[in-house]
């Protein structure tokens, strides 16, 4: 018999959740716990996650004083195109609004059993912390404290600088810490695999207890919000990369994406940026990129480079939000680009990297992680358009390296 994927079993849970909570309304909640614990086990591993394979990711990179112009180029463009991403993400689900839309009871009803997470989020608004204070705020006073309070935004710094670090000191010092890390690196992915294996009781369960107490109403916003995200990626994707490929790279946009639709393909089925790794390398060589700059750029790009990952969290953060009738000011919105930005480094490469990286967004500006259940049941074919966008940029972003360089040598 064949192997039913995790992502049809997601679906069926959040299929079987409904019916469990249609046929036994509010009685469905005695299950919730069971969505309860898998949620803990997906925020307790999010702090030694970031914070190791950022170390790990870093430190790959080399000396960092051999990387020279083609690494700082290749970081500032991925770093620039991630934040455009989410800031793209963020203002279509500011203008679309795909939260809205609920009966005012049940939205209610929803801040009600919330409200003090609700507060939390309220509360940062009417704070307004200046710019220059959360920028601030990012360097730790301990390096202790943020892995206990789970403050990411300062786990995240701690990973880059400790991994800029491991790249100075002589690497005879450093590789035994390095493989340690790859060590307890390995075991978190574990434990990451072991969370996902419950995803589909869990998304049963969570789903359950919502539809038991609110009915079917809270599931119809689900399709407008997959639009946005699926719309923001396409905009982006046919825009953004478009123009740096046709300016930036001086290649014709559509001759870029006739040569690279097979990796394109690849990233969609497989939902992998790694997967699609050797085939971009191919279809960059076709386009006239040789490999000193793709075998740099592209894997790199597979590691740092989330900017379709970025979009999604950035309409998911605001979707949850509105559903939960948590306003979301302008500090919280900066707040969402930065952690995007920065988190889509740290969890690079792991299972459900999206959903452990929203759970870190919607954890720092104070909205329930319970309503990440809402949106798992579509997440499967997200992943596959945003990983598309992913590995479009790596592309994209050696096409522009190369050009850069030959533009460089010629003068």
């Amino acid at each position: 018999m064949k192997k039913i994927k995790l992502h049809t079993k997601i679906f069926i849970g959040l299929i079987l959740g409904v019916i469990v909570g249609l046929i036994f309304g509010e009685k469905a909640t005695i299950i919730e716990p069971v969505g309860t614990i898998f949620l803990r086990l997906i925020t307790m591993i999010v702090v030694p996650l970031v914070l190791v394979s950022l170390m790990l990711g870093t430190a790959s990179l080399g000396d960092i004083r051999k990387l020279g112009r083609i690494g700082i180029k290749t970081i500032v463009y991925f770093t620039i195109t991630t934040m455009i991403a989410i800031s793209i993400g963020l203002v279509l689900a500011n203008i679309v609004n795909p939260g809205y839309g609920l009966n005012e009871d049940v939205q209610a009803e929803l801040y009600k059993n919330y409200e003090s997470k609700a507060q939390v989020g309220i509360q940062k608004m009417e704070e307004k912390p200046s710019l220059k204070d959360l920028l601030i705020n990012i360097v730790p006073t301990n390096p202790i404290k943020p892995l206990i309070e789970g403050n990411m935004l300062q786990v995240i710094f701690l990973g880059l600088l400790f991994g800029l670090i491991l790249t100075l000191i002589k690497r005879e010092k450093s590789e035994l810490l390095i493989k340690v890390l790859e060590g307890v690196n390995d075991t978190i992915i574990q434990v990451v695999h072991i969370a996902m294996k419950l995803a589909p009781y869990g998304v049963l369960a969570l789903i359950a207890a919502v539809i038991g107490q609110y009915g079917v109403g809270i599931l119809i916003t689900l399709l407008k919000y997959s639009l946005v995200v699926v719309g923001g990626l396409a905009f982006y994707t046919f825009t953004i990369n478009s123009l740096t490929v046709g300016f930036l790279g001086r290649i014709n946009p559509m001759h870029f994406y006739k040569a690279v639709k097979e990796a394109m393909i690849i990233a969609f089925s497989t939902s992998s940026s790694n997967a699609a790794l050797p085939v971009s390398l191919e279809c960059v060589e076709h386009i006239g990129v040789p490999r000193e700059y793709s075998s740099f750029v592209i894997p790199l790009g597979a590691t740092i480079n989330m900017d379709g990952t970025a979009l999604y969290q950035g309409v998911a953060a605001v979707f949850i939000a509105q559903i939960y009738g948590i306003p979301l000011g302008l500090i919280d919105q900066i707040t969402i680009v930065l952690m995007a930005t920065l988190a889509s480094v740290g969890a690079a490469g792991v299972p459900a990297a999206g959903i452990i990286t929203l759970a870190m967004v919607l954890r720092q500006i104070g909205i329930p992680l319970e309503g990440i259940a809402l949106i798992l049941g579509v997440d499967r074919f997200l992943d596959m358009c945003r990983t598309t966008t992913n590995i479009i940029g790596d592309m994209a972003c050696s096409v522009v390296i190369k050009e850069s360089e030959e533009k460089r040598k010629r003068t």
